[in-house]
């Protein structure tokens, strides 16, 4: 009897396991499409469903992916995102892209993506790309990418692209969600709203406590 009641137990510990691994996942989309209502006064995890019936072409539509971003700023990119905010019919769909031009020498500074992994694509030019793995190993993994190359970078992990030539880059990249978000890490750490305290930081980063304060200044 104990012992039908341990393998009981057991079936059911392994039960609410499954579950919760199934539950943790995105559901998939159980209508045709969800076009991002935004009128709507619901809160939701995502955004709420526009009225199938008034749905047009235009949910579906962008137009000037073609048009070059304005990479006149300290880091010499530019990222233009195509996500559910400007396409609404991505809603609940899991996906996005951007184009992302460089100045020669430009940098997509280190970020991470917290929703989705990136799958990034060289149009022109010569880019640096990589990525550190998570704690302890932290490893770095780079490589440099000439046009038709292909990279990944995993959810999550923090990640840039410079361009090491001497002409303009440009790269579009491919997201697994409608709403990938995006934290790069210099504006996060030392551009935070209010500040981060900078003994804080210094202590975190072993520096001097105005090399922080300087750095705050910046962002």
């Amino acid at each position: 009897m104990a012992s039908n009641n341990h393998n009981l137990l057991i079936m059911l510990a392994l039960f609410a396991i499954t579950c919760s691994i199934a539950l943790a996942s995105d559901p998939s989309p159980l209508q045709d499409f969800c076009v991002k209502d935004s009128n709507s006064p619901v809160l939701v995890n995502g955004f709420a469903c526009k009225d199938p019936k008034l749905v047009d072409a235009n949910d579906f539509f962008y137009s000037g992916l073609n048009m070059p971003g304005n990479t006149s700023n300290p880091v010499g990119s530019k990222v233009t995102l195509i996500n559910v905010e400007k396409i609404p019919g991505l809603n609940t769909l899991g996906i996005s892209l951007a184009r992302v031009d460089y100045e020669p020498l430009g940098l997509n500074p280190p970020h991470t993506h917290p929703r989705a992994t990136e799958l990034f694509t060289v149009i022109q030019g010569t880019i640096q790309a990589g990525f550190v793995t998570s704690n302890p190993e932290n490893r770095f993994l780079t490589k440099i990418l000439h046009k038709g190359d292909v990279f990944v970078f995993p959810k999550g992990m923090v990640h840039f692209q410079r361009n090491i030539g001497h002409s303009k880059a440009l790269a579009i990249s491919t997201l697994s969600s409608h709403n990938p978000g995006i934290v790069t890490i210099a504006n996060t750490v030392f551009g935070s709203n209010p500040d981060i305290p900078a003994d804080f930081l210094a202590k975190a980063f072993q520096v001097d406590k105005n090399v922080v304060l300087n750095v705050q200044s910046k962002f």
